[in-house]
């Protein structure tokens, strides 16, 4: 059983932090919920945020996990203390700031800042798009992972994510019955591999790709088919130099029990089915 509910926020650092809001509202398509001197909210759902951008390094970067209770919340800490990771208890204000009641921030093996938060807001309102991309929820976060089998152990043992499919030593992981909320891919890098939304069909998939295109965004990977999880794809590159992603169509797995994980050769065409061609290390090597 899976420790986590969903997926929460993304928390960006920017070095310009306007450029990125243009992308993320006129480009992307999220709605621009709030914003402060030095940061800005976005979103895709009723949540007060799916992605908080503000103004620092690219390299100050965390994914945030909603989990069901405070109480789930200590055994959470506690567990990760005990297995050796660094983990940071949140402060009233941090939370606050966050729109969530309380979280902690836990250190994965391969270096990922992880916060497991409790309580994040709902705001009472439907998120309205800053432009048609079809956007329908938050889906994914692909990983880097410099230390794969001992980042697998922590999100599966810790965490209790289940192994959905494997393309050579990439895991992809699921925490509720869709194919996958996480995806790590070995490599030297920290932090976020790219982030996904889920769009409502192929007919969004492919007026963003005209679209991306005609606004000079580069597009690294698709249109495409996974052959893991079904879903029809394309990734993109943000002017911040993170990758981005659209997809529709992904699988899901009500039962656990029924279910054996599959391993798919480390070769691109394991990443696509109708062969396009990645620009993405992590898919190549």
């Amino acid at each position: 059983m899976s420790e986590l509910i969903d997926l929460c926020y993304a928390r960006l650092g920017c070095p310009d932090l306007e450029q990125m809001v243009d992308f993320g509202t006129r480009l992307l398509g999220l709605e621009l919920y709030e914003r402060g001197d030095d940061w800005v909210f976005l979103r895709a759902d009723d949540r007060s945020h799916n992605l908080c951008l503000f103004q620092g390094e690219l390299a100050d970067e965390t994914v945030g996990f909603e989990v069901d209770s405070e109480a789930r919340l200590q055994k959470l800490e506690e567990s990760a203390r005990d297995r050796g990771c660094e983990v940071l208890i949140g402060s009233d204000a941090e939370a606050a700031q966050r729109r969530v009641n309380a979280f902690v921030t836990i250190v994965d093996p391969s270096g990922t800042r992880i916060e497991l938060a409790v309580g994040p807001q709902r705001t009472g309102r439907r998120y309205f798009p800053s432009r048609d991309a079809g956007i329908t929820e938050f889906g994914h976060f692909g990983l880097h992972a410099s230390q794969p089998e001992a980042s697998l152990q922590f999100w599966t043992e810790l965490l209790g994510a289940r192994l959905s499919d494997a393309i050579g030593p990439a895991a992809l992981l699921r925490i509720d019955d869709v194919h996958h909320k996480v995806a790590l891919f070995p490599s030297p890098g920290v932090g976020i591999q790219h982030i996904n939304f889920q769009v409502a069909s192929v007919d969004d998939i492919m007026r963003s790709w005209y679209f991306l295109q005609a606004e000079g965004v580069p597009i690294v990977f698709g249109p495409g088919r996974h052959p893991t999880s079904t879903a029809i794809f394309l990734y993109f590159r943000g002017p911040d130099g993170r990758v981005y992603e659209y997809s529709c169509g992904v699988k899901v797995i009500p039962d656990d029990e029924a279910h054996t994980p599959r391993y798919f050769e480390s070769k691109p065409s394991s990443f696509c089915m109708w062969g396009a061609k990645p620009q993405i290390a992590e898919f190549v090597e």
